[in-house]
């Protein structure tokens, strides 16, 4: 008769032996799908999404965080500092709490733009199109970009406010202006109002050409490169810098790590940390998605394992390896 500690292990081998990519996929379409079309079931996740569910497209099941956060921030100060401005603190609030369940699973997972450019890589693979990488230095100065967008969304508004309002209805949500969910989401709702040129005034013209200069950028820096976008996103880092007590980590064992390498060929953001460090047990960095592709094709019994809460929920596991490699051979054929 079956322990319940032997239930428990069995139910590990099993979630650690699973067809890890196909389990992934079948989240990203579910997220996806709730994402452009979550309005019509209906299914809403609320305003405080760590993720670019964006609040343009109507069909949406909740909204990016991004898009209240940067028109709180343009608000006078003396609305933030009233009843009203609770609003504000609470939306804050539930942001945190969903950054502090999940962590930056968020972007592997759940993020439409993460997906969408997996879409894109999956295609460039099909055509037998080889991927391009960055070299350290490129890595380490690139990294850079999404703090700064990530200050000038938040500065501008404030700018803004401090200005007395010029310019306020042209430039109030800056970066999502430019941001490519904009563009793309509505368009999957058969909404393509956003990919013309808002004739309005000059800085709104200049923005939503902008716009759509960087979701081309996005499309073809997707093709090039693996999540192209994400080593630039804002929500990236705003998501890293209070990611510190989330419950969801990634932990590294540098004393079952033989360096093999197979992390680092895997890691779609090309993170040579997760190879290398033999020290930090904490491994997730800021640029990591969470996406726990490397647990699945380590090869060593617990060099690399997801928990929460303390707690080992998915973990590297030679059988494991070798069944998801096969798959990927099969698969290949």
């Amino acid at each position: 008769m079956m322990t319940s500690r032997t239930r428990l292990q069995a139910v590990r081998d099993t979630v650690n032996q699973a067809d890890f990519k196909n389990f992934r996929c079948w989240v990203q379409v579910t997220a996806f799908a709730l994402a452009a079309y979550g309005a019509y079931l209906p299914i809403s996740l609320g305003e405080e999404i760590p993720a670019f569910f964006c609040g343009f497209n109507a069909g949406r099941g909740g909204v990016c965080y991004l898009l209240p956060l940067q028109y709180w921030l343009g608000r006078p100060w003396q609305v933030l500092f009233s009843a009203e401005g609770l609003i504000f603190f609470t939306s804050f609030l539930a942001f945190v709490l969903w950054v502090l369940l999940l962590n930056k699973s968020w972007c592997g997972f759940i993020c439409p733009l993460g997906t969408i450019q997996d879409w894109i890589s999956t295609l460039r693979r099909r055509l037998k199109i080889r991927c391009s990488n960055y070299t350290r230095r490129q890595f380490v100065s690139l990294s850079r970009i999404k703090y700064v967008l990530l200050a000038l969304l938040i500065l501008i508004p404030l700018a803004i406010n401090f200005g007395a309002g010029i310019f306020f209805r042209d430039i109030a949500t800056p970066f999502c202006s430019i941001c490519p969910a904009r563009m793309l989401l509505p368009a999957v709702n058969g909404d393509f109002s956003q990919l013309t040129l808002d004739l309005s005034s000059g800085t709104a013209i200049v923005m939503t050409a902008l716009g759509m200069a960087v979701m081309g950028l996005f499309l073809a820096g997707a093709f090039v490169k693996k999540r192209f976008f994400c080593m630039f996103c804002p929500m990236s880092a705003l998501i890293w810098l209070i990611s510190g007590p989330a419950l969801l980590k990634l932990k590294k064992n540098g004393g079952k790590c033989t360096r093999c390498g197979g992390c680092y060929r895997v890691c779609d953001m090309g993170i040579r940390d997760i190879a290398d460090d033999m020290k930090t047990k904490d491994i997730m960095t800021d640029n990591c998605t969470l996406c726990l592709k490397c647990v699945a094709f380590c090869p060593e019994p617990g060099a690399l394992k997801a928990t929460f809460a303390g707690i080992p929920v998915f973990e590297s596991t030679e059988e494991g390896f070798i069944r998801r490699m096969k798959k990927e051979h099969n698969d290949s054929k």
